[in-house]
């Protein structure tokens, strides 16, 4: 009599990392007393307190690289974000075990081709559902256009809201800030005791800033 006993799944909500991918494509030459910035927005970006939330935590992250915000005519840089998170399923084939059908002391896992065998191997499949967030971001010369960074991170796990899964992201995006052109590399950050790094960031409302601000800057 078959007792199923799968092994621990690899979508198991107890994860210490995310993991997440990171690439890179560079013609950075760029000083610290260059590193003046303001966010650009497309029109779908505009008025809009997710878009503003996302900019703060790329603000507290650029700041660890003297980047330093300033309204948009002074900018020498202008960053733009583009995210997106979507869903998908992953089917998993794991092993049956079977187990001693007798009772008490005498129970034991069996081989399925130990001595109350032969048994053919079984196998069960199981659909998970798995998410993938993406953050962009691209840095440009606000005087010339000319694009002098661009960086994606992407990560796929569990978790279906990008809004907690964008620290992670960010974090990874702009780690060892300038990369080399064409890097492709691999970022791994320990999930903390509260599940992740904190998403609550102090946020003005962008109909409560002035037209000039870094938050609000029109699209160039």
């Amino acid at each position: 009599m078959p007792v199923l006993a799968i092994g621990a799944m690899w979508l198991s909500g107890c994860t210490t990392y995310v993991t997440t991918q990171v690439t890179a494509f560079s013609e950075w030459s760029g000083s610290d007393a260059t590193r003046t910035y303001a966010f650009s927005r497309t029109p779908q970006q505009q008025n809009s307190i997710e878009q503003a939330t996302y900019e703060q935590l790329v603000a507290n992250e650029l700041a660890t690289d003297s980047f330093k915000p300033v309204p948009s005519g002074q900018a020498h840089y202008l960053v733009a974000l583009e995210y997106s998170s979507h869903g998908d399923t992953v089917t998993v084939s794991q092993p049956v075990y079977y187990a001693n059908p007798w009772p008490g002391p005498f129970w034991r896992p069996i081989d399925p081709w130990g001595p109350f065998g032969p048994f053919p191997a079984g196998y069960v499949s199981q659909s998970y559902p798995v998410y993938t967030h993406t953050l962009g971001i691209r840095i440009t010369e606000r005087a010339s256009g000319k694009e002098v960074y661009n960086v994606t991170a992407r990560n796929t796990d569990e978790e279906p809201s990008l809004v907690r899964a964008m620290p992670y992201l960010v974090r990874s995006a702009l780690a060892d800030f300038p990369l080399g052109n064409g890097v492709v590399r691999t970022i791994r950050i320990p999930v903390d005791k509260h599940g992740g790094a904190s998403n609550e960031v102090a946020v003005t409302p962008p109909s409560a800033s002035s037209s000039g601000s870094p938050g609000n800057a029109p699209p160039q």
